[in-house]
């Protein structure tokens, strides 16, 4: 592949390469400096993007803004999805991005953005089919060529959304009072084969470097003490019922508990005391009811398993595809769902986790979640208490008290010291930390906007806190160009 020096990325890595060659005859100071340049020109650099990006814009004209704004090298192409959280358009009611087309894809669907090679899904009744937004239209045929020529990376950025891909009624979790869920079990045969194919279908028919799974879920105990209608509370299907009792869990023991907890935090929210407290009646919940917890971990215990399964397929296919997850938000505000998500044990199955770190949006999603807490498990202290408990949980030390934390974010500091975590967890393993980045995710009227100083201020924090790389979320497709320009040149300010 013949290199090209016009390139803005390309040239920060031939000028710290030359430097690196240049200073062998230097003094070792010099030497170690210009190494260390080499080190940082060759970070990942990252943007998520979707299709209708590529489809709005032109390809070669969105790879040459990425490149020249963002710094990029890499590319995390959103591959299969129902939601807008990574595909489409600005999402309708938030202000347009000053790029692509002025208006909002209102009939979005979503769907397999490739194309689903039918050889991949002979073990599963659910099949993944085409996205209708565009025709024939396949997004990695089209970007993965010509993001080589550039030498750029390209990645299948896929998550757990499946919306109405067919067979997947019947893949369904199924909640406390024997409804179908929305979202699909991770323990029914069809789903898991579902996503080793997918993953295989990926690796397989196009040429790319890796790929990135993401689920934003968590368990039934985590739901309920979220204030989730403790009857919606899932999974109690036919596969979770069998290994629970291999595990030797008592289903109606566990129903029971359930239907207890949920009456328990529709209390709490209605603020009907109990005689000894919010805490106190949550932790009695549990002891009488250990098998609380046992379902949670079974539920966990299901998800992970996926990633294990997404990890083999593709290792299977090629060895050296690179394999990473996407880590949710909710990692950053939830002890508890923090105590599921063990960055060490997903080193033995990733080489590299995506851990969002959006600290823009972060502000008023960490204040919704304290206030969640307040009212339900921790009623019995007020809202700016039960935030001060859980910064000292999670070690944040500077952020903002509760009334100002919408409007101001969260603080770089908190990009850094996650950044921080996150390696340390991951020390002598091969697994990569890319912190997630967030470049303008939508919040609600009032609350905090990205700025191009806090893009800045983020990506310097990721990078000096040692990152691996940076991946500049959620997609491009409702980032302001000033905003992407500023992550751009502050990786390029740090190298």
């Amino acid at each position: 592949m013949k290199s090209d020096p016009s390139n803005p990325s390309r040239r920060e890595f031939l000028k710290a390469t030359t430097a690196a060659t240049s200073a062998a005859a230097l003094s070792p100071a010099l030497l170690s400096a210009a190494a260390t340049a080499t080190q940082h020109a060759q970070r990942m650099i990252g943007i998520q993007v979707g299709a209708v990006s590529f489809v709005d814009e032109g390809t070669e004209q969105v790879l040459d803004i990425v490149q020249e704004r963002g710094a990029v090298n890499s590319l995390f192409l959103a591959a299969f999805t129902y939601g807008r959280g990574i595909a489409g358009r600005q999402v309708p009611g938030q202000p347009l991005p000053d790029h692509g087309k002025q208006e909002y894809d209102v009939n979005f669907h979503g769907g397999d953005f490739a194309s689903p090679h039918e050889n991949f899904y002979t073990e599963t009744n659910l099949k993944p089919a085409k996205a209708p937004e565009f025709g024939d239209y396949d997004l990695l045929a089209d970007v993965v060529p010509k993001a080589r020529k550039r030498g750029m990376k390209v990645f299948a950025w896929y998550e757990d959304s499946f919306g109405t891909t067919p067979g997947a009624d019947k893949v369904r979790e199924i909640d406390l009072q024997g409804r179908r869920a929305g979202e699909l079990c991770a323990l029914n045969p069809d789903y898991r084969e579902c996503l080793i194919g997918l993953t295989s279908d990926f690796c397989q028919s196009y040429d790319l470097d890796g790929v990135m799974w993401g689920s934003e879920r968590q368990g039934p105990l985590l739901n309920a003490i979220d204030g989730r209608d403790g009857t919606r509370v899932t999974c109690f299907c036919e596969f979770h019922q069998q290994a629970a009792k291999a595990r030797g869990i008592d289903v109606q023991r566990a129903r029971d508990g359930f239907t207890a907890l949920g009456a328990f935090i529709a209390d709490s929210r209605a603020g009907r005391r109990p005689n000894d407290g919010y805490f106190v009646e949550f932790w009695r919940l549990l002891l009488a009811y250990p098998e609380l917890l046992a379902w949670e971990k079974l539920w966990t215990d299901g998800k992970h398993a996926i990633y294990s399964d997404v990890y083999h397929a593709a290792k299977k296919i090629r060895r050296e595809v690179q394999v990473g997850f996407h880590i949710w938000h909710k990692n950053s505000f939830s002890p508890f769902f923090r105590a599921e998500q063990n960055y060490a044990e997903f080193a033995n199955v990733a080489d590299f986790l995506k851990i969002v770190v959006y600290n823009n949006c972060g502000g008023p999603r960490y204040a919704d979640y304290v206030k969640g807490l307040a009212s339900g498990i921790l009623r019995d202290s007020t809202p700016d208490e039960a935030l001060h408990l859980n910064n000292q949980w999670l070690g944040y030390a500077n952020e903002a008290p509760l009334d100002k934390l919408p409007t101001v974010g969260l603080s770089a500091d908190y990009v850094f010291s996650e950044t921080k975590r996150a390696l340390a967890a991951v020390a002598g393993t091969k697994c990569k930390i890319y912190p997630g980045l967030d470049i303008d995710v939508p919040t609600a009227a009032g609350d905090k906007k990205t700025s191009p100083a806090d893009v800045s201020a983020a990506t310097t924090a990721a990078l000096k806190a040692g990152a691996d790389g940076v991946l500049f979320s959620r997609k491009y497709s409702e980032m302001k160009l000033a905003n992407l320009s500023a992550g751009g040149k502050a990786v390029r300010e740090f190298a």
